[in-house]
């Protein structure tokens, strides 16, 4: 059971990334699927919400986040399910706005 449960955990690291939101994105021209879908900026940080180092990213809002919000995102492809239908083509979506953040030793 431990090692699943390991999986599991690795798995999640993954597919779910902390972020801040840095910027937005306006398109006055896109394909009709994505008409009304809003577009983010955002930087990944470490737990202590600073930038990791990694590049900055465009990501879908699904969760009505501002600039400056600690947000969770979706980074493993499945963001196209959150957002309109299979049929669309997205890799990262906002799935959450963090109130606060705790990490415990164990």
């Amino acid at each position: 059971m431990p090692a699943r449960n390991s999986y599991q955990a690795e798995k999640a690291v993954r597919t779910m990334r902390l972020a801040r939101v840095v910027g937005n994105v306006v398109s006055t021209i896109k394909n009709e699927k994505y008409v009304g879908q809003k577009l983010m900026i955002v930087q990944y940080v470490d737990g202590s919400g600073e930038p990791d180092g990694s590049a900055r990213v465009i990501v879908f809002d699904c969760a009505d986040a501002g600039v400056g919000d600690l947000v969770l995102v979706n980074v493993d492809g499945g963001a196209a399910g959150m957002l309109l239908d299979e049929c669309c083509v997205a890799d990262y979506a906002i799935c959450g706005v963090i109130d606060s953040l705790t990490f415990y030793d164990v």
